[in-house]
C-alpha cells in the first residue's frame, strides 16, 4: 500500500504544466495522428492521457505496476482507450512496430549507464516503422552539475509528508542522487509509516547521445531546448532529441 501512496503522491506533486509541454512539442513534431505511438515509461499516464485525447493512438509502457493502475485509473476518468504494458525499454521483443516512440520526464536518466542507454535506442529503432520519429528528452550536465547539488523539496498536509534532497553523485560524473522520504499517516499505528528511496540518474554529454543514436541506427538527429522551441546553450537544463532512421 505505501507504494502504491507512493506513485499516487509522485502523481499529485508533478508540475501538470510540463505534460502540455510535452503534448505541444509531440503536437509539433508530429503532425500527423494517423500513427501508433509508444510511451516509453508512461508512469501515471498523464500525458499519454493528453495524447489520447488529442486524437492520437498511444500504448503506454512501465516497469511499475503501481504506475500503471493509476494510467488505468485516468484512461478510465477521461473515456480515451489507452493500451498498457508492463515492460523493459531495455527489451521491447514482445512489442509490435511502431510509428513514432516517445520517453520523457529524462527516463533514460535513470538507466545505469550508457551501455544501457545505447540498448535502449536500440531496441526503439528496431521497433520503429519506416520514416517513423524517436521523440524523448533528457537532463544535462549543467542540470546534473550546477541545479542539483543542494536541491530541497518539502510537502506536507494532514496525512502525509515529502521530503527530497538531492546531491551530485560521487561515483560518476554528471550524476545525481535523489533521497526521497515519504510518511504517511497510519491511523491504526496512530504513527507514520516511513518509506525511503534513492533515485540515481545519469547523464552524458552531448556528443555521447549523437553517437549512440547513430549507433542504433538514426541519421537524423536534431537536439533543441525549451520543449522544441529554442536552441541549446551552455545553460540548458534539458535537451529535448527528434530522430529518424
Amino acid at each position: 500500500m505505501i507504494y502504491q501512496t507512493f506513485a499516487e503522491l509522485y502523481d499529485e506533486l508533478f508540475d501538470p504544466a510540463m505534460y502540455q509541454q510535452w503534448l505541444d512539442f509531440v503536437r509539433r513534431e508530429l503532425p500527423d495522428q494517423s500513427g501508433e505511438i509508444l510511451e516509453l515509461a508512461c508512469g501515471t499516464g498523464r500525458l499519454a492521457v493528453l495524447l489520447a485525447q488529442a486524437g492520437y493512438h498511444v500504448t503506454g509502457l512501465d516497469l511499475s505496476d503501481n504506475m500503471l493502475a493509476l494510467a488505468e485509473q485516468h484512461a478510465e476518468e477521461a473515456a480515451v482507450p489507452l493500451p498498457l504494458v508492463a515492460g523493459n525499454m531495455l527489451d521491447l521483443s514482445e512489442i509490435g512496430e511502431f510509428s513514432a516512440v516517445t520517453c520523457f520526464a529524462d527516463s533514460f536518466c535513470y538507466l545505469q549507464d550508457l551501455s544501457q542507454v545505447q540498448t535502449a535506442f536500440t531496441q526503439v529503432a528496431a521497433h520503429l516503422a519506416a520514416k517513423g520519429k524517436f521523440l524523448f528528452d533528457v537532463i544535462t550536465p549543467y542540470q546534473t552539475d550546477e541545479i542539483y547539488p543542494g536541491y530541497m523539496y518539502n510537502y506536507r498536509d494532514e496525512e502525509r509528508a515529502f521530503m527530497w534532497t538531492s546531491y551530485a553523485s560521487e561515483d560518476y560524473a554528471h550524476g545525481a542522487e535523489h533521497d526521497l522520504s515519504f510518511f504517511i499517516w497510519n491511523a491504526d499505528k496512530q504513527a507514520f509509516d516511513e518509506v525511503s528511496e534513492l533515485h540515481q540518474e545519469r547523464t552524458y554529454v552531448l556528443a555521447d547521445y549523437q553517437t549512440a543514436l547513430a549507433a542504433a541506427g538514426f541519421s537524423k538527429v536534431k537536439v533543441t531546448a525549451d520543449f522544441g522551441r529554442s536552441t541549446p546553450d551552455d545553460k540548458t537544463t534539458r535537451w529535448f532529441f527528434d530522430c529518424q532512421k
